[in-house]
């Protein structure tokens, strides 16, 4: 049995990415719930969280995703949603809309990306990230936060969120910081001071470079903290599951973690 805590539900428009002919990189993306479901079945995928699927250029496009993640959610009681939220004054009234659906059964979570705009220490996302966090912290949301080395995605600047929400909402760093950078800073010491000072951070390890998953398995083992705070995550479609399942396997052999990363980590956050 496997918990998916994070993937994505949408098929987007073909984009020039980086000056090149438009292009859909992302060739697993499903456009229904149905086709969603029968990914789950076919992978033995138990229980998932659904993200609104993103990546072209305009936070439009994720944000009409919300309501077939709340769909997926009460159409299969396996499924958990996700709504796309954003701090941009420009999208003040979209997020509002998406908040609105956060009583919705089925929604377990809010995800912010800053790949599309803003910043955590920009200080006009400010009134919007407490917005988004006090409805997190009202309703019990997970807010699902991508990361990547440098600019406004880089530790350094969504490392603020965890600092500034992290006592009263559970905050996911999806990736585990990205990246080489990111990864060291946060198996080095960072993910795991934030837990000592009683922040509710978790993590996935989707994209991880080959050395993380192992190097933050024998830290969790060395420290006696961390094995709570860490799941499974496919990042279907810009991952790949297969790779993502048989590197978490790897690093965490058959043991008491692997039953944590890959089941009961989900089942306690997301219920």
């Amino acid at each position: 049995m496997v918990f998916d805590a994070h993937r994505h539900i949408g098929v987007l428009p073909a984009y020039p990415f980086y000056g090149g002919p438009a292009v859909n990189p992302d060739t697993r993306a499903r456009a229904t719930v149905a086709g969603l479901i029968a990914d789950l079945d076919a992978e033995g995928t138990e229980r998932a969280l659904v993200i609104p699927n993103y990546g072209v250029p305009g936070p439009g496009v994720a944000f009409a995703f919300n309501e077939l993640c709340v769909e997926a959610a009460q159409v299969d009681d396996r499924i958990r949603a996700a709504l796309w939220v954003s701090p941009l004054p420009t999208d003040v009234q979209r997020t509002e809309q998406a908040l609105a659906l956060a009583a919705e059964p089925g929604v377990k979570a809010l995800k912010l990306s800053f790949l599309l705009g803003g910043r955590a220490s920009d200080p006009a996302c400010r009134p919007m990230l407490d917005r988004i966090f006090g409805v997190a912290r009202e309703r019990d949301l997970v807010v699902h936060v991508h990361t990547s080395p440098g600019a406004a995605s880089d530790i350094d600047e969504v490392g603020n969120l965890v600092e500034w929400y992290g006592d009263h909402v559970a905050v996911h760093l999806v990736h585990f910081g990205g990246g080489m950078s990111g990864h060291i800073k946060l198996a080095g010491s960072r993910f795991f001071d934030w837990i000592e000072a009683g922040k509710r951070v978790y993590t996935d390890l989707s994209w991880a470079i080959g050395f993380a998953p192992r190097w933050l398995a024998d830290e969790v083992s060395r420290r006696g903290i961390g094995h709570d705070r860490i799941l499974f995550a496919s990042d279907e479609p810009w991952g790949d599951w297969e790779g993502e399942y048989a590197r978490m396997r790897a690093a965490t052999a058959d043991g008491e973690l692997s039953g944590l990363v890959f089941r009961e980590n989900f089942e306690k956050l997301y219920g």
